[in-house]
This record gives structure tokens, C-alpha cells and sequence, in this order.
């Protein structure tokens, strides 16, 4: 790309008017003329300030040359004149996510969608956004109805097709993608569109195919800067899967250089995507300092997306000491029923919760639901929000709320599988809501999942959530939330009336049968020789663990962080500071 030698402030128009100038600003877009595509734009503003339509192409120029934050100025000045354009809240809300405002972005595509409830890439766009800011559920939810809206609506359809692959369900991605087809009138679409067939591919070990869909998009040309680090990740994965490994390194050095070099024109979920990767590569080569540097940097990258709070985080965990005592429950008002389906597995991320649902998901009387949100949405419902001014208004919710809450519960639960004796509801984060099992389920067992704090906080950092974890960008923040977790975690065992079993991801490695009479004890159920053949499920699973719980029991986690001392200096620091690695001796890990 050629040095910018336009500037923010419109210059004087040449002889053509605005509609000649807007035609021919949209000929040197398409051309890939940016410089000159900006000038013809600042021109049309000069010409007509007072119009909403070259505001718009002077920032479509902008945002094309990675300026976000200028072509953001732009486009506000295109709502300003027309509120109503939903191609303006579109383009703005692609601007404030460019500069890591997913919230903001998301407010942009609702704003365009009550101008406009079937635009195409507001509704693309807020599906993606919302994946990215952690609501999954809504994000499928926005995309599945854009497509049964508008079939043709392909930035949906590679949307939607990402988020099967998150789930798993790789066959039913690429059969939804073939389904589309190819987009024909739009390149960079069409570009997209082979590399999510890459990847679906890749993931299916079809690497023949996908090594000719990789031909196919090479043969269109020059790949866009916008997408040389997703392209460079395909290929260094197609490398890989043919056991090249001087071409997989070549293409790992080109990503490094893509991701360099694309800081303002890539799409930011790209470049995250690309750090990841680049880290995984290098930790395979055991380059150790160089897997990390790309693993910060990938966690760097996602705090602009999900900033954190201490104070906030502590505000809410000191509530619930503070107003749930021991008193509230054995004294006050709780639920009626005595269901004894729930389980609650609950504990910090990568602490083997995956594991313990899977084992029992493998029994003959119980279903594994997965991360279910139902209890936070409870709690939002009954409390008005989450925070710390909801803790005290929960704490006085009287026996009919709380009886009209646990039958809402508990019939979606039961209708999950209806013949089950046993449901497990395993989302690691419940660990801030526990006082609500106490109140609203009074049959309910609750298993907490430990394992050594600095394998927890290695095995986080290492990993790409695209849940809401804004804690983990920041490796003091990791280990101060490791600390806040077993803390609330510790008060829910002193004051809870529900029975709750402590179990070490330790355990299940070195004693698994003995470990699993103690599970099956805890939640009443009696032996099932199944358990043991939990990795032999074909059941989805959408959390980081999927992979590890396909394999039978091993060893390879457990002490992993005793490679990474001093790049986890920052963590192992908040872990020492509150207590947290007490018992965690060497001969545990």
C-alpha cells in the first residue's frame, strides 16, 4: 500500500458534481484505489457538507485504509445528518469494533436493525459481535433467523457456520455452508466463503479437499491484507496435516510477517486468530518463550474486547459473604421442592469440569446439559441484575418467588431428558451464584472442581474462550480470580445446606474408580460400568476441554505450569499473595 498522503480535512472539489464523484469514489474502492478513492470522497464532502451520502464514502474510504478511528468520525457525521441510515449505523459499529468497542458495535447493529429488522449485515454483524462478546446463545439465535429470513444472506451463513464449528458439528457447517454456495458477485464473500470450507475440511480430515479448496482461492489472486493472517493460518494448518514441517514453518513465518504488517486494515478477530495459532505452533516446537510472547500478545489483543473489573469482581464476592450467611438458609425463607435431578459442577475453568460432567454424562440414569445459563438467568430474574446491590435484593426473596422460580427451572431442565434421574447443569462460573441453588434447590448436589491454581491459570492463558472472560487477559487479573474463586467457593461450604464434594482433577488420574464411588455416592447413584468409557461419547462438547475428554485418563496436565515459572511471574505472585497455592506442594502437582 502506497504511503497516506490524504488528510482528514476535505479538499476543494474538481469540475465533477457529487453523483459523478460518488460513482467514480465507488470505482476506485472496488479497484482497490484507496489514496485516490479518498480523495474523490473528501471532495464529494467538500461539494455537499450538508449530505449524509459522502460523509459515508469518506469513511468507508478511511476504515478501508485501517484508520478506524477516522473513518468512525465520519461515519457519525453520516448518522448526524441521517439517523435513520441503517449502511451508517453498520459501518460505525464496524469502526468501534475495528478499535476494540464490541459493546459499542453491538449497540450500532441493533440501532441499524430498528431502521432496518432484515438488514443483511446487521444482522451478520450482531451475531458475530455477540459471539465475541461471549452471549453464544443469542448469537446463534440472531443468525439461525437471519438465514430463515434471507437464505442468501452469506455473511450470516459464514457466521452461523462458525459457530457449528465451535459445537462440533463440523458435517452439518459444511453442509449448511454447500448449501449457500459459493457467493459469485462478491470476491472478498467468495474468499471468506473458502477458507470457512478450509477449515470445516481441516476439521474433518478431509486435508486432500481441503488442499484444493486452498488452489482455488490461491488461483483468484492477491490475497487482501485483511485476510493474510487468516489465509496464513489455513495454509500452516494444511501444512501440518501433511506432516511437512519445513513448509508448515514457512507459512508460520508469513503469518507472523501478515500479522505485523496488517495491524490497522485486518479484522481484529483475524489477528486474535492468528496469535493463537502462532502460539500453538510454537509451543509444538517447544519453543517455549515464543508461544508465550504469542499468547500474550492473542490475550492483549482481546482486552479491548472484554475489559475487567477487580472492583467490581470484589464488590460482588464480598456481598455474597457479607448477606449470605449461614443463618439465611437454615432460618429463611427457601423453595418448597426437593428435586434431587440437579448437579451442579462448578469450579474455575480448566479445572476439570468437563471431565467430572463427562463421566457422569456416561452413566445410564443421568445427561450431561453442558454450560447451561438458566441459573444466572434465574438470578437476574429474581434479583433484577447481577452485582453487588442484586446480592442484598436476592436475600430477600420471599418462598413464592423463589417456589415460581424453581419450577421454571426445573421444567426446562426436565425437559432436557425427561427420563433422567440425574441432570448436570456444569457451568464453571456458577460459582458466583451458588447462593441460589441454596434458596431456590434444596434436592440439588453441587460438585467443586479443583486442581493446582498455576495449571488452572497456565491452561486459561493458553486458550482462546469465547465465553466472557475478561479476566483472563491479564495474567495478575488470572491469578487474582483464581484467588476470588476458591474464596466465594469457601464461604458456599461453610454456609450452603446442599451437600458439596471437593474433587482434584489429581484424583481421577491417580485413583479414578475409588474417585468415581465417591462421585456416584455424592449424587446418589449407584455404579455404572459406562463411566469408565466416558471418552468413547459422541455427545458435542463445547468447551476448550473437547479434545482431552476423548482421550481416557492421563497425566499430561497436571504440573504443566513448572515450565513457565517466570512467564507466570505475574499470576503465581496474586496466587502466593492469597493463600491460594497452600497444599499445592510438588508432590501434588
Amino acid at each position: 500500500m502506497t504511503t497516506m498522503q490524504a488528510t482528514e480535512t476535505p479538499t476543494p472539489p474538481p469540475t465533477e458534481d457529487v453523483a459523478a464523484l460518488l460513482v467514480r469514489f465507488d470505482d476506485l474502492l472496488e479497484a482497490g484505489s484507496l489514496n485516490e478513492a479518498l480523495r474523490v470522497a473528501s471532495a464529494a464532502c467538500f461539494a455537499a457538507p450538508d449530505e449524509a451520502e459522502p460523509h459515508y464514502a469518506y469513511g468507508q474510504a478511511w476504515l478501508a485504509l485501517g484508520e478506524a478511528a477516522k473513518s468512525e468520525r465520519a461515519f457519525k457525521e453520516a448518522i448526524r445528518l441521517a439517523p435513520r441510515s441503517p449502511d451508517a449505523w453498520v459501518s460505525y459499529g464496524v469502526a468501534r469494533y475495528r478499535q476494540g468497542k464490541v459493546v459499542d458495535a453491538i449497540h450500532a447493529m441493533r440501532q441499524a436493525l430498528r431502521n432496518a429488522p432484515e438488514h443483511k449485515a446487521a444482522l451478520a454483524n450482531l451475531g458475530a459481535f455477540l459471539r465475541l462478546n461471549g452471549d453464544q446463545e443469542g448469537a446463534e439465535k440472531v443468525l439461525r433467523e437471519a438465514l430463515d429470513k434471507s437464505p442468501d444472506n452469506v455473511g450470516a451463513r459464514l457466521n452461523y457456520v462458525a459457530e457449528l464449528l465451535q459445537e462440533e458439528k463440523s458435517e452439518e457447517a459444511l453442509t449448511l455452508l454447500r448449501e449457500g454456495g459459493a457467493p459469485a458477485d462478491d470476491q472478498v464473500a467468495h474468499r471468506h466463503w473458502l477458507l470457512q470450507v478450509i477449515s470445516l475440511l481441516l476439521s474433518l480430515g478431509r486435508a486432500k479437499e481441503a488442499r484444493e479448496e486452498m488452489a482455488a482461492f490461491e488461483a483468484l489472486g492477491p490475497v487482501p491484507a485483511a485476510m493474510a493472517s487468516l489465509y496464513h493460518v489455513r495454509k500452516a494448518s494444511l501444512a501440518l496435516r501433511a506432516r511437512a514441517p519445513a513448509v508448515a514453518l514457512e507459512a508460520a513465518t508469513q503469518m507472523e510477517a501478515a500479522l505485523a504488517t496488517s495491524d490497522r486494515t485486518a479484522d481484529p478477530e483475524q489477528q486474535i486468530v492468528a496469535c493463537m495459532q502462532l502460539a500453538q505452533f510454537w509451543s509444538r516446537k517447544r519453543d517455549k518463550a515464543k508461544a508465550f510472547g504469542f499468547w500474550t500478545e492473542g490475550h492483549r489483543r482481546m482486552q479491548a474486547f472484554q475489559p475487567f473489573s477487580r472492583e467490581a469482581h470484589l464488590a460482588f464476592v464480598d456481598a455474597n459473604i457479607r448477606t449470605f450467611a449461614e443463618e439465611r438458609f437454615t432460618a429463611g425463607t427457601r423453595a418448597e421442592n426437593d428435586d434431587p435431578a440437579p448437579v451442579f459442577i462448578v469450579g474455575m475453568p480448566r479445572s476439570g469440569t468437563t471431565l467430572c460432567e463427562q463421566i457422569l454424562g456416561a452413566h445410564a440414569q443421568a445427561f450431561a446439559a453442558g454450560e447451561r445459563d438458566a441459573l444466572r438467568t434465574a438470578f437476574r430474574a429474581l434479583a433484577g441484575g447481577i452485582g453487588a446491590p442484586a446480592v442484598e435484593r436476592l436475600a430477600w426473596r420471599m418462598e413464592p418467588g423463589l417456589n415460581r422460580a424453581a419450577a421454571r427451572y426445573l421444567e426446562a431442565l426436565h425437559a432436557l431428558s425427561p427420563g433422567s434421574a440425574r441432570i448436570v447443569d456444569k457451568m464453571p462460573g456458577n460459582t458466583d451464584v451458588l447462593a441460589l441453588v441454596g434458596l431456590m434447590l434444596p434436592g440439588a448436589k453441587i460438585i467443586h472442581c479443583v486442581r493446582d491454581p498455576r495449571d488452572i491459570g497456565l491452561s486459561i492463558f493458553t486458550r482462546r474462550f469465547l465465553g466472557h472472560h475478561a479476566y483472563s487477559h491479564d495474567l495478575g487479573d488470572l491469578g487474582w480470580t483464581i484467588v476470588q474463586s476458591l474464596r466465594i467457593m469457601d464461604h458456599w461450604k461453610r454456609v450452603l445446606p446442599n451437600p458439596i464434594l471437593t474433587l482434584s482433577m489429581a484424583d481421577w488420574v491417580h485413583d479414578f474408580d475409588g474417585t468415581l464411588v465417591r462421585v456416584l455416592a455424592h449424587v446418589d447413584l449407584p455404579h455404572d460400568p459406562g463411566c469408565a468409557d466416558f471418552h468413547k461419547s459422541e455427545a458435542p462438547v463445547k468447551t476448550a476441554s473437547k479434545w482431552q475428554v476423548r482421550e481416557p485418563i492421563n497425566a499430561r496436565g497436571l504440573g504443566r505450569w513448572k515450565g513457565y515459572v517466570a512467564a507466570l511471574a505475574p499470576m503465581i505472585a496474586e496466587l502466593e499473595a492469597g493463600g491460594a497455592l497452600e497444599g499445592w506442594e510438588a508432590a501434588r502437582s
